[in-house]
């Protein structure tokens, strides 16, 4: 780990942590609460992910069914409409709606193995992303002289690392600049995720062997043929899968940095609780006592 106690934590005048667990317990709301307190970097692996390196893949997929519209055909044909992604840090509903769902193509699903393809890209892009962080930690402090920096890092980080490979590049390359700070849900939080994602899914990446076997146990269950699966029962039935199939990777990686509870992060609404938490964090795992309050800290999002 980069800090070896709590107190030298908040000491340090460039505090850098890397947040990362299931989407849903915490992370973005406390990289945006950070943010917009006024010293802290946040960068946001989803955000990057589809801008820089599927920005053009989520174009092309709006314009491909914009093509199918005789009006909209013809405004493109001749260059008098602009089509484009407006992704956000707090809306990565293009990044979702391109990943897509396999199934039923009359259900808006996609054939399974263009639904491989679109994951295969994905995961290109999130370890792109991620070796992405430490330019932009440089890139806080020498264009916007932001001291403090943030990673919010996507839900499926566990699925294209090797926690238990200590050689693994992308987290050796990740713990040499940040803390890695697990916020870890109970089997309390799985029914609200699973109901949270259903309303508002986000973007997720899945093993090609773990996707493999639950479309294969889902169609077996079920009773069903590609062509009859409804894509929207079987990426909740999927995502509920995940939680469990995530859990032990997310404790691996937690090996390497420290673990917080979602019920500790519900209770932070300041920059200060963030770091006395964070502080406790690493007391726990050191076995120090738990350190005092951080002096007040205070952004930019950016990507």
């Amino acid at each position: 780990m980069i800090h070896d106690s709590g107190t030298e934590y908040l000491a340090s005048n460039r505090k850098r942590v890397l947040l990362f667990g299931m989407s849903g317990l915490g992370k973005t709301y406390l990289s945006n609460m950070l943010r917009e307190a006024g010293d802290w970097f946040h960068y946001s692996i989803d955000y990057r992910i589809g801008t820089r390196y599927m920005g053009e893949l989520i174009a092309d997929n709006f314009k491909r069914e914009a093509m199918k519209v005789p009006f909209l055909r013809d405004l493109l044909l001749s260059d008098s409409v602009y089509i484009g992604s407006n992704i956000a840090f707090d809306n990565l509903s293009p990044l979702s709606t391109y990943l897509g769902k396999p199934g039923s193509q009359t259900r808006g699903g996609l054939p399974f193995d263009e639904y491989l393809i679109r994951q295969a890209q994905h995961r290109t892009g999130e370890i792109a992303a991620l070796l992405d962080t430490p330019h932009f930690i440089r890139r806080a402090d020498d264009i916007y002289r932001l001291p403090h920096f943030v990673c919010d890092s996507g839900g499926s980080i566990c699925e294209v690392v090797d926690p238990d490979d200590p050689d693994d590049p992308v987290l050796g390359t990740l713990e040499q600049h940040l803390l890695l700070v697990w916020i870890k849900g109970s089997a309390a939080h799985t029914a609200e995720l699973v109901q949270r994602f259903d309303r508002a899914p986000k973007p997720m990446y899945y093993q090609p062997q773990f996707l493999d076997h639950a479309w294969r146990d889902y169609r077996m269950i079920k009773g069903l043929r590609e062509e009859e699966v409804d894509p929207d029962d079987f990426i909740r039935w999927t995502y509920a899968r995940a939680l469990a199939h995530r859990q032990p990777r997310y404790a691996a990686m937690a090996r390497r940095g420290v673990t917080v509870t979602a019920e500790e992060v519900s209770e932070i609404r300041t920059p200060d609780q963030f770091n006395t938490l964070i502080a406790r964090a690493i007391d726990r795992r050191t076995g120090d006592s738990a350190p005092a309050s951080d002096p007040a800290c205070l952004h930019r999002k950016d990507a």
